[in-house]
């Protein structure tokens, strides 16, 4: 009986045995898939540009070109501003942009969260708006020169975006309602994957000739370039998807950051940089994020800090079962305090006042001069940006700069200090650090952004906040006591 018995049993274990063996060549062949879309399909081409051949040293370029630095400070300045600029050299924005398109030869890599180089709908056009039309048509001619142009976006309707993919710029949409509900506001360019841009500037006409608009370019850099664009490539991958997926390449992993960042030749002078992005979502495998970038830079200041945004308000909305909560954003606004009240550090935050700034934004301005009355050794000083004729054109000679600098690092971004666009919008910054101290007169680039901060501080469009005992209903600006302007203007004081 035992015989049939163990001949039945034995093709059920042989069944039992194939099918296992089948469902591990299954999984074994899901794993390899995944790992292939991860490392081949996924990972954009970098050109045979990799971590161990890429520059690290930015030499100056060898070319005829307008810059003669590794790393520029480029700014647009509004002829409406009158602002003294102390004999130093001024690079214009679009300057820089031009000759960014002067070096390409093989590709150029755009993200902005505006496009609008062209007044099309604007009649008559004005004149300011010359400049951004000859930026678009020297993107248009990249084709004949047999430059890819790639550009990341939001936009869905952009007119501008569809003339350029009509001439074979190759666009890719990034669904960032589906992603954050938030927006694609980062700024830079990538060239070659030697060049970059980052800065406040967008796509627009009037970053290049109305906005007061700040950022660097540096040249010759592949290191840096190469870690920037793999954040582009993260934008790129998106394409098309709703979701963010569990596997990426090692493609978009970060090279550098707050804890390994790349030491580099700027201008000669020794020198750590890193990128890092927001919001957290998008942060790739050892990205920095913004927060944390910026909390290192306020973290590592010695003697000053020195912080110029367009909008400070540390709040974030959220949206829970369709009701709006705001609740306090402290990252930023506590770092400040500590920084103040417990190291000593001297801080000055410039600010714009414009149609859109928020009337809580003087709450908390008003709570950080609070902190050194009756403290010796503390200086926290506020200011705010405002042209006479932004009533007009409330874009007409804005300050729309990002960044901070202090006596050691520099910190440059896209986005305002608002935590609701650290939280679902996108936006990339640039730490450098000096690796020594920087010499006096030394014209390293920590020193080029602290004279246009100094210069904007002591500038006639530079005013302080002021009120009375009843600070919720008289609050104004007016000219500091021994400000220089103060005989000139000080018969004009905007009420909030």
């Amino acid at each position: 009986m035992a015989g049939p018995t163990t001949t039945t049993q034995e093709p059920v274990k042989t069944q039992q045995k194939c099918i296992a063996v089948f469902a591990l060549l299954c999984c074994f062949a899901v794993l390899v898939a995944l790992i292939f879309s991860s490392v081949d399909v996924w990972g954009d081409d970098e050109d045979g540009i990799t971590e161990e051949n890429c520059s690290r040293d930015c030499r100056i370029s060898d070319t005829k070109d307008l810059m003669t630095s590794s790393i520029v400070l480029v700014e647009t300045i509004p002829d409406e501003l009158s602002l003294h600029m102390d004999g130093k050299l001024h690079t214009a924005l679009s300057a820089g942009f031009h000759s960014l398109l002067d070096q390409a030869k093989h590709s150029v890599e755009v993200v902005s969260p505006v496009w609008e180089l062209n007044s099309w709908d604007l009649d008559p056009a004005p004149a300011a708006a010359q400049q951004g039309e000859l930026l678009f048509q020297r993107l248009l001619g990249l084709k004949s020169r047999g430059v890819r142009l790639k550009i990341a976006s939001s936009l869905t309707n952009s007119t501008e975006l569809k003339a350029l993919a009509a001439h074979n710029a190759e666009v890719h949409f990034v669904n960032m309602t589906a992603f954050t509900r938030g927006g694609l506001h980062s700024s830079f360019w990538i060239v070659d994957r030697k060049h970059i841009y980052i800065g406040s500037a967008d796509m627009d006409w009037r970053s290049l000739s109305k906005r007061k608009e700040l950022g660097v370019v540096v040249y010759n850099c592949s290191c840096l370039a190469l870690d920037l664009h793999r954040v582009f490539s993260f934008y790129w991958q998106l394409y098309e998807k709703d979701y963010i997926p569990s596997i990426w390449s090692k493609r978009v992993t970060a090279l550098y950051g707050r804890h390994s960042a790349l030491e580099v030749e700027l201008n000669s002078t020794p020198a750590e940089a890193y990128v890092s992005t927001s919001p957290e979502l998008f942060c790739a495998k050892d990205r920095t994020r913004d927060v944390d970038a910026i909390y290192q830079v306020i973290q590592s200041a010695n003697k000053f800090i020195f912080i110029s945004v367009t909008d400070y308000l540390p709040l974030v909305k959220r949206s829970f079962r369709g009701i709006a909560v705001t609740r306090y954003w402290s990252f930023i606004d506590e770092a400040i305090r500590e920084a103040v009240v417990l190291r000593g550090v001297r801080v000055r935050l410039l600010i714009s006042f414009w149609k859109k700034t928020h009337p809580l934004t003087f709450n908390f301005v008003t709570s950080l001069k609070s902190l050194c009355m009756q403290l010796h050794n503390c200086s926290l000083e506020v200011r705010f940006f405002s042209h006479k004729d932004l009533k007009d054109d409330y874009q007409l000679g804005l300050n729309h700069n990002k960044y901070m600098v202090t006596d050691n690092a520099l910190y440059l971004g896209n986005h305002d200090w608002v935590g609701s666009d650290f939280a679902v919008n996108t936006g990339v910054g640039l730490v450098i650090k000096m690796r020594d101290s920087p010499q006096e007169g030394g014209g390293t680039i920590l020193e080029h952004v602290q004279a246009a901060f100094e210069r904007d501080w002591r500038s006639r469009y530079a005013k302080s906040l002021q009120g009375s005992k009843d600070q919720g209903k008289h609050r104004h600006l007016q000219w500091p006591k021994h400000h220089p302007e103060n005989k000139e203007e000080n018969d004009w004081n905007d009420p909030l």
